[in-house]
């Protein structure tokens, strides 16, 4: 699995050109090439409904404690950073009754997202098989989606660590969607070193955990892997009762993706010394004790090395 040996230490840096110009003005939208850490964040009131009318006056970052200029903004449906989307599909043995399901929502949720402009589709069982298809080759995806059959082992972390390697050569937003049941039994990573390639990186997860098959006893594991996964990105974990709710959050993703804000920051820290920089997002506008912040919760600064 050349793709799992290749993955080195990503940075949570993405690159965006900043003019000089733009520093003594207002936040803008994404532009070119000067590295800015780059934060999704959705938000959502008490009852879970998402809030979408923020501006950058709205909110506030603070990296380790430090309150940090935001220079560079937009929201989901503005023309921010491209949108890169990421679909990873368990094709082993146990999940042979519900991939057909699966299959169709798949397929479903790419067709849905028409704003981003490529999708890289990851399927895995003992083996993991990677592909990247701009948005005019979807028909080829399809076709690709609907021929998967279900076999074999799980090599779920090297799932990831595949599609993680091949983000971090992207720049802009980076969405993975993933469903599985949460075993590993085949990867070549653990799952130790696949939380800070995750930490490490800039894509937002989405697990969707296929545990109603499972007795009640073997589900708690596989639920704390994924929701840690997910939370550790700033994305979500869902553990659907039924196939038939599958399509509920395939609709509630999309809705998040296309709601995400996006934020970036030059730190004020200047240091390459790869250590772990806590980041935490505020909104400063009256009514935000009513509302809840999802984004991820820090990342590696650049290294020397």
């Amino acid at each position: 699995m050349p793709g799992v040996l290749a993955i080195a230490v990503i940075t949570a840096l993405t690159s965006f050109a900043l003019p000089a110009r733009l520093r003594s003005q207002q936040p803008t939208l994404f532009r070119g090439h000067v590295d800015l850490v780059n934060v999704g964040v959705t938000v959502a009131d008490k009852k879970r409904r998402l809030v979408t009318d923020l501006d950058a006056s709205d909110f506030a970052v603070y990296e380790d404690g430090r309150l940090q200029t935001i220079f560079a903004f937009a929201r989901g449906e503005q023309a921010g950073p491209p949108l890169h989307v990421g679909v990873l599909l368990d094709v082993s043995g146990s999940q042979e009754t519900d991939l057909p399901f699966t299959q169709t929502a798949a397929i479903r949720f790419q067709t849905m997202l028409t704003d981003a402009v490529d999708m890289t589709f990851i399927d895995f069982a003992d083996d993991v098989r990677a592909s990247r298809f701009p948005r005019s080759d979807l028909a080829q995806l399809t076709q690709r989606v609907r021929e998967l059959r279900a076999g074999g082992g799980t090599a779920l972390y090297d799932a990831i660590g595949v599609y993680l390697d091949g983000a971090a050569v992207q720049d802009g937003r980076k969405v993975m969607v993933l469903y599985t049941d949460g075993g590993d039994t085949k990867s070549r990573l653990d799952l130790d070193e696949l939380m800070k390639l995750l930490k490490a990186s800039d894509v937002t997860v989405y697990a969707i955990g296929a545990l109603r098959n499972q007795p009640p006893f073997a589900q708690a594991a596989p639920r704390a892997i994924l929701s840690d996964i997910a939370e550790a990105t700033g994305g979500a974990a869902f553990f659907p009762g039924s196939a038939k709710d599958l399509d509920r959050i395939y609709e509630q993703v999309l809705g998040e993706v296309r709601a995400q804000y996006t934020i970036g920051y030059l730190s004020a820290n200047e240091k390459t010394d790869g250590a772990w920089r806590k980041l935490e997002v505020k909104i400063t506008r009256p009514d935000s004790k009513n509302l809840r912040i999802r984004a991820r919760k820090g990342y590696f600064a650049p290294s020397k090395g």
